[in-house]
């Protein structure tokens, strides 16, 4: 199995252009189930979760053409497959969208159990409350492990009170209401950047959104979509991961054209940089970050140690915490680092403490972090992709050899990273 061999403190000093948006070009691929005409997406990132998905709906019907490495065709008026093989639909959690899609396009669908990140319990519930509400019947088939979903009159528009503001369940919801009967309100709605971004390319085909960037949606129901072409958003998580890097080793990176986002996620991810004193400017449309920086933790009010904590958009991302407590390890004082949502997420810091960082494994949600920490190299293995670009990040600054094994978790959510970071110094060998 692929392993990265890493040989730490090398020096860091360049541009990086941050890839296409994962988790917004997965459920746009999704939603081209809605429309029997071409859709051409740009800036889709060449990782395994998008591939895996494209696999799956191809594996149904959907004709797909790569006009280059980032740009595909995709028409799915062939589509007339609603069981989803388990081989294909139980790997990644990313594949969710398509129930809704399928439903709205064939009125059933059977769908495996959705695999994806170790991270703790991630909740069903709220995508079933979600597809009841617009119709939609379901049973669990213990045989098939395959939940079996139908909506025999079609889907109905509704008012949906979401439970939590779960992101892939807010794309069902949006999914499933576009070409349903009637009005649908979808409220506690998560709103993150690439749920906006879905909206925008939904609307783009005929749609009728309202309310794209707050947490209640209005929906009109439409009778058909059509073709188009839409450019995927650059992803802000690799930005906050990229930020992070600058932060661990020490070098002067410059991020390509972040400002030009139609989305201010700078102000909101850098702000938690700020507090373990990064510093960054803006040059032009890129992000600036200066080289051997003396970072130091800032307190709160009456120096209490302060807290960083994650929640829903327009909170920090959840997907760039245990970014953040790697960056954290290398800034002078102690920080509490919250994790709300995940139960098992934090569990990657004991191979953090095995390289040395000086972590306080509270509970399965908190941390204290406390810096700097001298970092060593060691061998480890990467549990799932953020905790798995957070040791590349450590091993990077590190003295010392490093492997890091498992990296096809780091390859599902980060385009050729090795490469990448190689142009800009970085000593990171594939191996296996």
């Amino acid at each position: 199995m692929a392993y990265f061999e890493v040989e730490g403190k090398a020096l860091l000093k360049g541009k990086l252009i941050p890839s296409g948006n994962k988790n917004e070009a997965l459920p746009v691929i999704a939603a081209t189930l809605l429309t029997n005409e071409d859709i051409i997406l740009e800036n889709v990132p060449a990782i395994n979760d998008v591939k895996v998905l494209l696999d799956i709906i191809g594996s149904i019907g959907a004709e797909i053409e790569y006009v280059d490495e980032h740009k595909i065709k995709i028409n799915t008026s062939g589509v007339e497959r609603y069981d989803i093989l388990n081989s294909l639909g139980g790997k990644i959690r990313g594949s969710l969208p398509l129930i809704a899609a399928l439903l709205s396009k064939l009125n059933k669908v059977f769908f495996p159990i959705p695999g994806g990140d170790k991270i703790g319990r991630r909740r069903l519930d709220t995508h079933l409350l979600v597809l009841k509400k617009l119709g939609v019947e379901y049973t669990y088939d213990t045989d098939t492990d395959k939940l079996k979903f139908f909506a025999e009159n079609g889907l109905k528009g509704n008012y949906i009170l979401l439970d939590e503001a779960s992101v892939t369940a807010t794309e069902n919801a949006i999914i499933g209401a576009v070409l349903a009967e009637g009005e649908t309100s979808i409220y506690n709605a998560a709103c993150e950047p690439h749920i906006q971004g879905l909206c925008k390319f939904l609307n783009s085909i005929g749609a009728k959104i309202k309310g794209i960037g707050t947490n209640l949606l209005n929906i009109k129901g439409v009778d058909n979509l059509g073709g188009g072409r839409y450019k995927i958003q650059d992803d802000y998580i690799e930005v906050g991961s990229f930020m992070g890097l600058a932060a661990v080793t020490g070098g002067e990176i410059t991020l390509k054209d972040v400002y030009r986002s139609k989305t201010d996620y700078i102000s909101i991810i850098g702000r938690e940089f700020k507090r373990i004193g990064l510093n960054f400017k803006r040059k032009g449309d890129d992000l600036y970050i200066p080289p051997n920086q003396n970072m130091e933790i800032q307190p709160d009010f009456r120096n209490k140690i302060p807290k960083i904590g994650d929640g829903t958009w327009p909170k920090f991302p959840a997907d760039l915490i245990s970014i953040m407590i790697v960056s954290a390890t290398q800034s002078k004082g102690s920080i509490i680092i919250h994790e709300k949502m995940f139960e098992s997420r934090m569990f990657f810091v004991d191979k953090l403490i095995s390289m040395g960082a000086r972590v306080v494994l509270c509970d399965p949600h908190r941390v204290v972090v406390n810096g700097p920490s001298k970092l060593y190299g060691a061998e480890v293995v990467s549990p799932d992709i953020r905790a798995g670009i957070s040791l590349l990040l450590a091993a990077m600054g590190a003295e010392g050899k490093s492997i890091i094994r498992n990296i096809y978790q780091i390859d599902r959510g980060y385009e050729k990273i090795d490469k990448r970071l190689n142009k800009i110094g970085a000593k990171i060998m594939r191996k296996g």
